[in-house]
């Protein structure tokens, strides 16, 4: 949902499209940053994208309107860019934002600008893009602070003042040894607060938090949250230091790994519809309709194997939409939670069965408080105490049951290596739909005797 702010910078910029007014809108452009300009370029044909972009005057602003456009935008966009030109502009920007750039690129179009960029920039991107996409090899900058362990602090703020003012983010001062393996780490702050002849070994932090360049990226997001560290130093097989992953990255990935998980529970993909054309959204939400089709055609024969039940008390259909609700509620909630357990690290798969076990005793507290709530309902309708103890007893049921897999379908998932969002909402409310009727049914036949 777009910010009162956002939603008056779109309007203001289509409006001034539709006059042709260019002085303003150059203006505006080049005041407001590529971040929000990223959000006002959804709502804008291709056509007046290029207008906008051919506005911006600051080479490193279009660089990072780059980095934020989404990725069909921004493959739109460079078609009427010139090669040159993009060059220039990658060239402005750090070596990870460019990697992920180009390999959203054609492999030609990717070649050629490799091709033209300078020689070290070119083999740093090409370096990153040996590593997967998801990887820490794959969103680490190349660029950070590695000193020696026998220099003095006043020798390494001299280097940090000569030789590293391009690094991009300088949180932290890593230790290396004669062979480039990490060693230690220190802070900035701790540079600059002890005595200037005092080398590195004696104040550096030994016990350094580090990943694998072939480590998810999702992992690296655990670490740096859970340890609250503003960068991870990145190492290969032999230790040695290749690379960070800064904190700016790490929040991209918390919110691109939840919005993956959350669009997957709900059976839609992986990426937002506006992301998507309408065949590949199509084609992610198919298979798991699909599924919800076929429960409800198993929930349509087991309901019609009881027709002769339904056409002597045609009120017990009147209590097939609660019964089934609530239990899909209750197994999309347990599932949501498990999901989201497993995605930060709070859950893990040897305390299955006491996740399990508690899911279910909420499940069955959660069913008898509403098992009675609507069996007082029945009873004061229908006046039939056989009715209402089962309507109250199959919500029992549902309920639990739905708790039950809601909670321990994630879980296996997880314990088998498969993503458990899933195996979330579309199987376990398609699964608890059909256990609730039958279990309906059964308890009902049995009570009312017929």
């Amino acid at each position: 949902m777009l910010s009162e702010r956002n939603k008056i910078l779109v309007e203001s910029i289509k409006r001034l499209l539709r006059r042709d007014a260019t002085t303003h809108l150059r203006k505006i452009v080049n005041k407001t940053h590529a971040a929000d300009l990223s959000v006002v370029f959804r709502s804008l044909s291709l056509s007046n994208q290029q207008k906008l972009f051919d506005m911006i005057k600051d080479t490193e602003q279009k660089g990072v309107l780059f980095s934020e456009l989404d990725e069909d935008i921004f493959s739109n966009l460079i078609e009427g860019i010139d090669v040159d030109e993009i060059v220039e502009i990658l060239e402005h920007m750090p070596t990870d934002d460019v990697a992920d750039i180009i390999g959203q690129m054609p492999k030609e179009k990717s070649d050629t600008i490799l091709e033209k960029m300078e020689k070290e920039g070119s083999e740093e991107v090409e370096g990153l893009l040996r590593y997967g996409d998801d990887t820490a090899g794959g969103i680490m900058v190349p660029d950070f602070i590695a000193l020696k362990e026998d220099i003095t602090a006043k020798e390494a703020i001299e280097s940090l003042q000569k030789e590293h003012l391009d690094v991009e983010m300088p949180f932290y001062l890593y230790v290396v040894d004669d062979h480039g393996r990490l060693v230690g780490v220190s802070s900035l702050r701790q540079l600059v607060v002890v005595k200037p002849e005092t080398p590195l070994k004696q104040f550096m932090t030994t016990d350094v938090f580090s990943v694998q360049t072939g480590m998810d990226q999702e992992e690296v997001a655990k670490i740096v949250a859970r340890y609250d560290i503003l960068a991870v130093p990145v190492v290969d097989g032999t230790n040695r230091l290749v690379g960070i992953v800064t904190v700016d990255d790490i929040i991209d990935i918390i919110r691109e790994e939840a919005t993956k998980d959350i669009l997957k529970m709900a059976g839609a993909g992986e990426e937002f519809i506006e992301t998507q054309s309408v065949f590949k959204s199509t084609r992610s939400r198919l298979p798991w309709l699909f599924a919800s089709c076929v429960g409800g055609i198993i929930a349509f024969f087991i309901i019609g194997r009881f027709e002769g039940s339904l056409s002597k008390l045609a009120y017990l259909a009147a209590f097939i939409p609660v019964i089934m609700n609530m239990g899909g509620n209750v197994g999309t909630q347990s599932s949501s939670i498990v999901v989201r357990g497993l995605a930060t690290g709070q859950l893990n798969v040897r305390d299955i069965w006491s996740v399990v076990f508690k899911e279910l005793s909420v499940g069955f507290i959660l069913g008898t408080v509403y098992g009675f709530l609507i069996g007082v309902v029945a009873q004061f309708r229908y006046d039939t105490g056989a009715l209402a103890l089962s309507v109250g007893l199959s919500v029992i049921c549902s309920m639990s049951v739905a708790a039950l897999l809601g909670s321990m379908v994630p879980m296996a998932f997880a314990r088998i290596n498969i993503d458990p969002a899933v195996a979330s909402s579309p199987f376990v409310t398609t699964s608890v739909d059909i256990i609730s009727v039958f279990f309906y049914f059964e308890i009902a036949t049995t009570l009312l005797g017929i």
